[in-house]
């Protein structure tokens, strides 16, 4: 039977309708904030309906709480918090992850001549910025510390299980074993300027493999992104509470290491929390903020705190020299610097501030 032409037409208005009501609108997005790592965290996800949406969300919130239930030095049962324990006493078994990422801080302490150390836990344990019972100690108490932070006397192995699994006599590797021995008592690690770069990109790639093509991911300030944003680096000047500068990115991360995040004062003297390991106390340098724009966000994470560490012209040295990572420092004088390979990604917001060229 044939069907009348205005049949047809509702027909097709129907199907066409039906499209848009149910193809995704790539601009819906949803958010979910949680408290892990030390911080705020917040993922936002686009293009998914309602229902999707969150399924995806609360798996993003339950790969960062695994990372922090292995990393934080908070939780008494984590890998971290057996480490520390078991400092000078013996090697700890730990998960591939904290394995994968005490290594890579290890390998950004070398890189940094020691002014990233892992091995700072004494010393920020002791001064505690960002939490509670944050204090300045006194001189004598950080210098009695001070011989524990070497992040050469922490030794992470992997080790390969052999076992004859067939009964030909021979061993064949059946499984990888992790351990992290911190060769002197009294010695902690502090995986507090990585962790967060690490989950940012577990979330980022559990966020891929749920088919998500537009994300943001904000663990702290860590920014990881699964897309083309503008991200906002925030004015580091006190009490700001604007960006000074943007950044156009696509599938990157971008990370802050700055004087404004945390501090403790103590007779109307500000102490930040990027501590020196050489003597204690916090870096005294010209610079107020650091952001490093690089592919993986925990690269991004130490980076960011070894070039605030190093200061301007050491700092950017070191970004010049590692591919694919850019860097914008921003000095004390609201002057801007920018490593070499930025071009029409960097935009100043704020006429306080100047680039120099």
């Amino acid at each position: 039977m044939r069907k009348s032409t205005p049949q047809i037409v509702v027909l097709i208005i129907l199907l066409v309708a039906g499209y848009f009501i149910f193809k995704p609108n790539i601009d819906e997005n949803y958010s979910q904030t949680n408290y892990y790592l030390g911080t705020v965290n917040t993922v936002t996800v686009y293009g998914k309906k309602q229902k999707k949406a969150m399924e995806i969300l609360n798996g993003c919130d339950e790969v960062v709480k695994v990372v922090d239930n292995l990393m934080s030095t908070e939780i008494p049962g984590s890998d971290v918090s057996k480490i520390n324990k078991n400092a000078g006493i013996k090697p700890v078994k730990v998960s591939p992850e904290t394995y994968e990422v005490v290594k890579e801080a290890i390998k950004y302490s070398k890189l940094s001549d020691g002014n990233f150390d892992v091995s700072i836990g004494p010393v920020s344990d002791l001064w505690s910025i960002g939490k509670k019972d944050a204090r300045v100690p006194e001189k004598s108490e950080i210098d009695a510390l001070l011989p524990l932070i070497d992040y050469k006397n922490v030794e992470s192995k992997e080790i390969k299980l052999e076992t004859d699994q067939d009964g030909d006599g021979k061993n064949e590797t059946f499984d990888k074993e992790f351990t992290v021995f911190l060769k002197k008592k009294g010695m902690k690690i502090d995986l507090g300027a990585i962790a967060k770069g690490f989950a940012a990109d577990q979330v980022a790639l559990y966020l891929k493999a749920s088919e998500v093509e537009k994300a943001i991911i904000n663990l702290g300030g860590n920014i990881k992104t699964i897309g083309d944003f503008n991200i906002g680096l925030k004015n580091p000047i006190e009490n700001a509470n604007d960006s000074f500068a943007s950044v156009k990115v696509s599938n990157k991360s971008v990370v802050t290491s700055g004087v404004y995040e945390r501090f403790v004062e103590k007779d109307g003297k500000k102490y930040h929390h990027i501590l020196n390991p050489a003597d204690g106390y916090p870096f005294d340098n010209n610079l107020l903020s650091v952001s490093i724009i690089s592919d993986k966000s925990i690269n991004c994470d130490a980076l960011s705190t070894s070039a605030f560490a190093l200061g301007l012209e050491d700092g950017k040295k070191l970004i010049e020299s590692i591919d694919n990572v850019e860097a914008v420092f921003v000095t004390k004088d609201k002057k801007v610097y920018l490593t070499k390979g930025f071009k029409d990604e960097f935009e100043i917001l704020n006429d306080d501030f100047t680039v120099v060229k």
